[in-house]
C-alpha cells in the first residue's frame, strides 16, 4: 500500500490528501468572494473527506467556511456510524448530528454568519437546496468553478489509483478470448466480463458494452441476446472502480475471424487517429486540438462523418468528468489531468470501431495509462 493510502484496507486517501483538499477548496472559495461550500454525498463529498454517503431526505452536508475556520459535517444522528469510514474524524472536523425534529438546515447557518454567501455542489437534490436558499435569503450559487479547478487536475495519490485501475482494465482485455467466441449472446460474453472486472481488481462493473456486428454501430449500446457470428466485429467498452474509487474505462475492437479489407483498413485509420490524439496530448495545447488531431486523419481518410462523438472526457471518481476533449472546449491543459482518448467510427446497420485509452497529462506529454494493442484483434 503506498503512503498516499489509508490504513482502512485502501479505501480512503491518507488524511494529509483530503487536509490539502479542504485547505485548496476554502482559498478557491475565499477567491470567489464568497463565505463558504456546502457539499451534499456524491463525487464531491468523497473527494474532500473520503466520505461514501447517500444522499436522502435527511440532510448530509459538509460546510467548508472560506474564512479558514474548521469545517463541519451537518449528518443525521442515524447516519452517523457512516461516516466512521471517511477521514471526518482525523480531520477533527466538526460533527453536527441531529435528530428528526431538528432543523438541519438551520444548523447549517449556525456555522455561518447571517447573509453568508454559499456555493453548493451542482449534485445537491432540489429538497435541500430550496430550505438552505431560504435560511441564507438567497439562491446560492453553484460551486462548480471552484470544484471544477480541485478535481480537474490529479494529485499523485488520485494518479497512482488511475494507474492501477488501468492495469485492472488491462488485464481482463488481454482474457477476452476466454468469453468472446461465436455462438454465445452478448448478454452471456457481458456477464463474463463483469465477473472478470471483479476478479482482476475492480469493486464491480460500472458498464459492459459488447457491441457486435451491427450493434456495434451504437456507441451507447449496452448488451443484448443477439448471438455473435463468426466474421462479426465487436467493440468492447468496459470499466469500473478500483479503490478508493477512481474508474478504469477502455474500449478495444475484435473480430471473429479474418477480417475483410474494408474493415481491415478503417480500422487502421482509426488506430492512427487515436494515436494522433494521444501524441497531440500534452501541457499547453487546447483540449479542443486533441479533439482535432483524431478527427483530422479520419476526415482525410473521408471517415469524419462516421466520426460521431467528442474524442474523451475525463475521468477520476466519477466516469464523465472534466476536462472533455470535444470541438469547442479552448481550456489549456496542465499536468495532472486525466482523460480519455477515444476516436471511433460507425457504419449504421453495419458495424462499428472504438479505440480508448486513458491518459494523464505530464510535464512533457502525457502518459497512456492502458497498454494493449489497439489495432483490431483478431479472435
Amino acid at each position: 500500500m503506498s503512503d498516499s493510502m489509508s490504513a482502512d484496507a485502501g479505501t480512503r486517501f491518507a488524511v494529509d490528501v483530503y487536509a490539502a483538499r479542504l485547505a485548496r477548496a476554502a482559498e478557491l472559495t475565499r477567491a470567489a468572494h464568497l463565505d463558504a461550500l456546502l457539499i451534499t454525498p456524491g463525487p464531491d463529498l468523497q473527494y474532500l473527506i473520503g466520505s461514501r454517503a447517500q444522499s436522502f431526505e435527511r440532510l448530509t452536508c459538509l460546510v467548508i467556511p472560506s474564512s479558514g475556520e474548521t469545517p463541519a459535517v451537518v449528518v443525521p444522528k442515524l447516519e452517523l456510524a457512516g461516516l466512521g469510514a471517511s477521514a471526518a474524524g482525523e480531520l477533527g472536523l466538526q460533527m453536527l448530528d441531529w435528530t428528526d425534529g431538528t432543523d438541519p438546515y438551520r444548523l447549517v447557518r449556525s456555522v455561518l454568519n447571517v447573509g453568508a454567501r454559499v456555493a453548493v455542489a451542482d449534485s445537491m437534490p432540489a429538497l435541500h437546496l430550496l430550505p438552505l436558499a431560504g435560511e441564507f435569503h438567497a439562491m446560492p450559487v453553484s460551486a462548480t468553478p471552484m470544484l471544477r479547478q480541485l478535481r480537474m487536475t490529479k494529485d499523485a495519490a488520485e494518479i497512482d489509483a488511475l494507474r492501477r485501475a488501468g492495469a485492472a482494465i488491462d488485464r481482463v482485455h488481454a482474457r477476452m478470448g476466454e468469453w468472446l467466441t461465436a455462438g454465445r449472446t452478448e448478454a452471456e460474453i457481458g456477464a463474463d466480463i463483469a465477473a472478470a472486472l471483479v476478479a482482476e481488481g475492480h469493486t464491480g462493473a460500472e458498464f459492459v458494452i459488447v457491441g457486435s456486428g451491427p450493434n456495434g454501430a451504437d456507441p451507447h449500446h449496452e448488451v443484448s441476446d443477439r448471438v455473435v457470428e463468426p466474421g462479426d466485429v465487436v467493440v468492447i467498452d468496459i470499466g469500473g472502480p478500483v479503490e478508493p474509487g477512481y474508474f478504469s474505462d477502455s474500449t478495444r475492437t475484435y473480430v471473429l475471424g479474418e477480417p475483410d479489407d474494408e474493415t481491415a483498413a478503417a480500422v487502421a485509420v482509426l488506430e492512427r487517429a487515436q494515436a494522433a490524439a494521444v501524441a497531440a496530448a500534452r501541457p499547453g495545447v487546447t483540449a479542443e486540438s486533441v479533439d482535432a488531431a483524431a478527427r483530422d486523419v479520419l476526415a482525410a481518410a473521408g471517415l469524419g462523418d462516421v466520426f460521431i462523438h467528442r474524442t474523451g472526457h475525463g475521468i477520476g471518481l466519477s466516469v464523465h468528468e472534466e476536462p472533455y476533449i470535444v470541438a469547442g472546449n479552448d481550456l489549456i491543459l496542465e499536468p495532472g489531468m486525466a482523460f480519455s482518448v477515444e476516436p471511433g467510427i460507425y457504419f449504421r446497420g453495419r458495424w462499428g470501431a472504438r479505440i480508448e485509452d486513458i491518459v494523464v497529462v505530464t510535464e512533457d506529454g502525457c502518459e497512456p495509462l492502458n497498454l494493449r494493442p489497439h489495432g483490431l484483434t483478431q479472435l
